[in-house]
């Protein structure tokens, strides 16, 4: 889950709801603002029973944001080597984003055992698994993310991604419903995850 607060401490509320239907990893967007990591680290200790990351992680500023936090992991829309190796040096685990084959390509050149396959909803359910084949077989554990909603988890699953990221559309109730019947439907699955 991703969602996109203005101030992180707003994010309490939803989290709650989240935990309570058995989410375990949710991301709050980086934004560039001075008490980002204060709120994020407030959250980190409200709620230890969820694995909090950051999402929209760009540029050295959001990342050094994500290590002062003490988020468990970063998300990045784009694949960007130098922050890689700045967030490899510090610990954190740095999810690039991909889009097309050749970023695939670079991103396993990389060392990248992890991609963010974004934005997902622009591509297609079929697009990870076409690409199987032309770049050698062995991809990446893949995130499909950016515009998906409940409805799409199945699809996305059994087209051939690993997890699939939801995004903020779900803070209506009734959204949240959805996600604890989508939850409860995937046994065995880490959906969740």
């Amino acid at each position: 889950m991703v969602l996109r607060p203005d101030d992180p401490l707003d994010a309490a509320p939803l989290l709650e709801r989240l935990e309570a239907v058995g989410l375990l990893h949710v991301e709050i967007a980086w934004r560039s603002r001075p008490d980002w990591a204060a709120g994020c680290r407030r959250l980190v200790e409200a709620f230890p029973g969820l694995r909090l990351g950051a999402a929209s992680i760009r540029n050295p500023e959001g990342l050094a944001a994500a290590l002062h936090a003490g988020l468990g992991y970063a998300m990045s829309p784009v694949l960007d080597p130098s922050l890689l190796r700045r967030a490899g040096a510090e610990g954190l685990t740095l999810v690039p984003g991909v889009f097309s084959p050749s970023e695939v390509h670079r991103a396993r050149d990389l060392g990248c055992q992890l991609v963010k396959l974004f934005p997902a909803a622009s591509l297609g359910a079929g697009h990870w698994r076409r690409l199987r084949e032309p770049l050698g077989g062995e991809l990446p554990f893949c995130i499909a993310a950016g515009g998906l909603g409940a409805d799409d988890v199945t699809t996305w699953l059994e087209a051939g991604v690993d997890a699939v990221a939801l995004g903020t559309r779900l803070v209506q109730p009734f959204e949240v419903a959805a996600l604890a019947r989508l939850l409860r439907a995937l046994p065995g699955r880490s959906a969740q995850r």
